[in-house]
């Protein structure tokens, strides 16, 4: 069920611009010891897989000296400050029961209004009215645990649970363990569940390209993969080559074949994964076939016995049983939602959804500009034909809604006026900062923060003095050559004159499977 952020009683819109998006990631990030029902999770190591500099709010950048990769308590402390900061805590009414519906009132085709029904503390219904309903709930609060799915599970002797439920490895000290499901999530409980059980295996349907939270020179991968100019070559060049690149990189430091990883498509994100499989604490297994009554068979024939607990990390089922169910007009009753945020059904467009979608990428950024959209747009919402995938595109889609407010920035202008600028938009990594230079919700530091990301970056590394060591610039190294030498590649690529000579170079590359294509895809 959703916890509601109350305002008053008659809010419009444009006072809700700030709290959406907090409350949406507020909502994950409160840790507590049994979950409660119809409401998202986490356990107490989780730690985000998003740089700092990537999935902060656009106009208040992380404090300097938190590290790039946080645990959930220091993001959860963030939010704290942002809160404080934009002094959003007076507009909140805490301590509500969780919404029991969320309806259209009788003349909500002329008024736009909702009634939502809650439970006060002595458990007695309460109606409110509202001009409009942003639901920040997120997709992750109803779990699938397919039990049904394998013969045998209603005599197994063990424990079977879904990852939801699980807090830390301590439960699970001295057991042999079976973790079921390979995404980020999976991938940390078995790592995790691995330094506590006598033996942990994990079972995958199919392998993952396995990346860690750092690229090149020890940088947040994100910051290194994520930018306009890395689109624009995904773009001109032929995806074959890429894909073989790609796969050829990530298998330079441990070849995902011999590790029984090697997959058909994504990739996950764990730094300790490959090292635990290294030292047998983790081993990698096929896919469940049926449970006996101390043991698991798997389809490979196998067959592991005295198996104490099965922890399933299979994900979550998108449902909002608050909302009408004509908003669920799918071929499979999904949520229908134009762009991912409105309904496209509703006479009046008071109603957007946040956060329900899958990226290539940091979720924050997008939900703080869901929010913005949905809050500027409403009033101007025509009937569109709805989207049913949740993959997004990172780039793509923040620049879609910041066009459609006036905020997207002007590329070719700051080529012209700000080329310092221009360069650390197009060739550095695509920052929430980038959608605060110009148009509403301007904020007069987003040109410093930009300039000045790599330094926070930096910052949490510098905890020691270190002598400086002795600049010896050589001439292959300067910055005048390293200028030419991207610009004579960008003149060749745009005049697409390197473009036929890769693509016959491609045709010796043997077939591979799209990896680029789906990055970043969290779970």
């Amino acid at each position: 069920m959703l916890r509601p952020v109350f305002l008053s009683l008659s809010s419009s819109l444009s006072r809700l611009k700030c709290l959406p998006s907090l409350f949406y990631f507020y909502f994950f990030l409160r840790l507590q010891e049994s979950p409660e029902p119809d409401r998202s999770s986490i356990y107490r190591s989780l730690v985000v897989n998003t740089s700092k500099e990537m999935m902060c709010f656009s106009d208040f950048p992380m404090p300097d000296d938190y590290p790039n990769y946080m645990h959930n308590s220091q993001l959860l402390q963030y939010f704290r400050l942002y809160a404080a900061h934009f002094h959003l805590l007076q507009h909140i009414r805490f301590q509500v029961r969780p919404v029991l519906s969320v309806t259209q009132r009788p003349d909500f085709s002329v008024s736009g209004q909702w009634d939502v029904v809650t439970m006060n503390k002595n458990n007695e219904e309460e109606i409110h009215i509202f001009d409009a309903v942003l639901m920040c709930s997120g997709h992750y609060t109803h779990p699938v645990l397919p039990l049904s799915d394998f013969l045998g599970h209603e005599t197994f002797l063990g424990r079977l649970l879904h990852s939801r439920e699980y807090r830390d490895a301590d439960s699970f000290r001295g057991e042999r363990v079976v973790v079921v499901g390979f995404g980020n999530s999976g991938g940390d409980v078995a790592v995790e569940i691995s330094r506590s059980a006598e033996k942990t295996f994990l079972s995958v349907r199919d392998g993952f390209w396995v990346m860690s939270r750092m690229a090149h020179r020890g940088l947040p991968v994100d910051m290194t993969l994520i930018s306009r100019f890395n689109i624009l070559l995904l773009q001109l060049l032929p995806k074959t080559l890429i894909n073989w690149a790609a796969e050829r990189a990530l298998n330079q430091k441990y070849d995902h074949e011999l590790y029984g990883l090697k997959p058909r498509h994504r990739p996950l994100v764990n730094d300790d994964l490959p090292g635990r499989i290294l030292q047998g604490a983790l081993v990698i297994k096929p896919n469940i076939r049926a449970f006996k009554d101390s043991g698991v068979t798997f389809e490979d024939g196998t067959v592991e016995d005295n198996i104490d607990s099965v922890v399933f990390c299979t994900g979550y089922k998108g449902i909002f049983p608050f909302l009408p169910s004509a908003l669920s007009e799918g071929p499979h009753s999904e949520l229908t939602l134009y762009k991912r945020v409105f309904p496209p059904s509703l006479q009046q467009p008071t109603l957007a959804v946040m956060g329900f979608f899958q990226v290539r990428g940091p979720i924050m950024p997008i939900v703080e500009m869901q929010v913005r959209w949905a809050v500027k747009k409403s009033k101007k919402f025509k009937r569109y034909v709805y989207h049913s995938v949740l993959q997004v595109d990172f780039i793509q889609y923040l620049d879609f809604m910041a066009e459609e407010i006036g905020v997207k920035p002007h590329l070719w202008r700051l080529l012209l006026t700000d080329p310092v600028l221009w360069a650390k938009i197009f060739f550095g990594p695509c920052t929430p900062y980038q959608y605060r230079l110009t148009g509403p919700g301007q904020w007069a530091g987003a040109r410093q923060a930009i300039l000045t990301q790599w330094e926070r970056v930096a910052k949490p590394f510098r905890s020691r003095a270190l002598p400086e060591p002795e600049v010896r610039r050589s001439f292959p190294c300067s910055p005048w050559l390293t200028a030419c030498a991207g610009t004579m590649v960008m003149a060749l690529l745009l005049s697409h004159k390197i473009v036929p000579l890769v693509q016959r170079a491609t045709q010796m590359l043997s077939r591979s499977k799209s990896f680029l294509g789906d990055l970043w895809f969290t779970d």
